[in-house]
């Protein structure tokens, strides 16, 4: 409103002429967009100190070391929080993991540095082993143990009743996800959506369950399972979709994942190595030796697609984007997805038509 009361459209800028306005003296010769826009406008830069500004915004934090590493992530811990301790000890420039782990959850969380986050969709898509326990009796908010009690039951199922509802659960299935989860409901996550006390309707999905063991039962209110499942399957839905279906409800009262493919139990290394590792080393250089030393291939990842193995000549052209034509009795003629290498290293990630590989992403030598 103005001072008379009445109300007036609000003002609306004009960028081009603020910019015009604002601009300053820099001769022809300087390069830098900064020069056009307040408050830097109204500076006046030289060249070369301008290419000094480029090249502080230019340079990356870190070191630029890449391959995977097998995280044991202990409980309590959130799979962020797991990639920025694992960031800060390696000092990376970049990092990535594949596939959330709750808190409440423990095992493997492969984490990508470097190069390898370019690999972390095929890690996504892998098959994942879950060991877990079910609390009969009671049924949760979260599924979890982290969420308040909203339904309960006296009765305890037999270990002929859990066996025989076993083959309903493996295979293709639908699933729906738990209020407490990152599925996103209009625009926004559902777990924002429940904290806030809305209960939202989330869509059933097909998953796929390859098998479904029983491993234990170390008391009538508890059972021990293994799950062997494809991505977006949630432990949590099982467990409460089994005590519902059992009459008796139930809920997740421990998570651990032992496996995602194609990385095995064996490759873990659990936080406390790593930080003694580091603690333990006599400088800087020893420590990222020693931490280095850890690391898988980011060419670890790509277990299962067929590789191709080329010259120096042909990776170049590789590296700059261009394909290649592969030569040899034994060159494969078609792929949808292969990986190129050279010298034991990964070049490139693509597809190969017409016995012609099409680079789709490249990495650095």
């Amino acid at each position: 409103r103005n001072e008379s009361g009445n109300e007036q459209e609000p003002r609306r800028f004009r960028w081009p002429r603020l910019r015009a306005r604002f601009r300053t003296d820099c001769s022809e010769r300087c390069r830098h967009s900064v020069c056009a826009f307040p408050p830097l406008a109204r500076m006046q830069l030289s060249p070369a100190a301008g290419d000094r500004i480029v090249a502080r915004r230019g340079k990356k934090k870190g070191r630029p070391v890449s391959g995977w590493l097998v995280l044991d992530k202990p409980v309590g811990m959130g799979s962020t929080e797991a990639v920025s301790k694992v960031k800060w000890l390696f000092a990376a420039q970049k990092a990535g993991h594949a596939g959330t782990l709750d808190p409440l959850a423990s095992g493997m969380l492969p984490i990508a540095l470097g190069e390898a986050t370019k690999t972390v969709p095929f890690v996504m898509e892998g098959a994942k082993v879950y060991r877990f326990t079910i609390a009969w009796g009671e049924e949760r908010s979260t599924d979890d143990l982290e969420g308040p009690v909203v339904q309960a039951s006296d009765k305890r199922p037999t270990e002929a009743e859990i066996l025989s509802l076993l083959p309903r659960y493996t295979g293709l299935i639908m699933q729906t996800p738990p209020q407490f989860s990152a599925v996103k409901v209009a625009g926004e996550r559902a777990y924002d959506l429940a904290r806030e006390g809305a209960t939202v309707e989330i869509a059933a999905r097909e998953v796929e369950i390859a098998r479904l063991d029983l491993i234990d039962i170390p008391d009538p209110g508890s059972a021990m399972l293994e799950v062997e499942c494809g991505k977006g399957t949630y432990v949590r839905s099982l467990a409460r979709d089994m005590g519902r279906d059992l009459g008796c409800y139930g809920h997740v009262a421990a998570l651990r994942r032992t496996e995602v493919y194609p990385f095995e139990a064996s490759q873990m290394i659990p936080l406390e190595t790593l930080e003694e590792v580091a603690k333990e080393a006599a400088d800087e250089r020893g420590r990222f030796a020693a931490l280095d030393a850890m690391l898988l291939d980011p060419a670890a990842a790509l277990e299962g697609l067929p590789e191709v193995i080329l010259s120096d000549d042909a990776a170049a052209r590789l590296r700059l984007g261009n394909p290649v034509i592969l030569r040899g009795r034994d060159a494969p003629v078609d792929a949808p997805e292969a990986w190129a290498s050279a010298r034991g290293r990964l070049v490139a990630i693509g597809a190969i038509e017409a016995g012609m590989f099409k680079p789709k992403r490249v990495f650095t030598g």
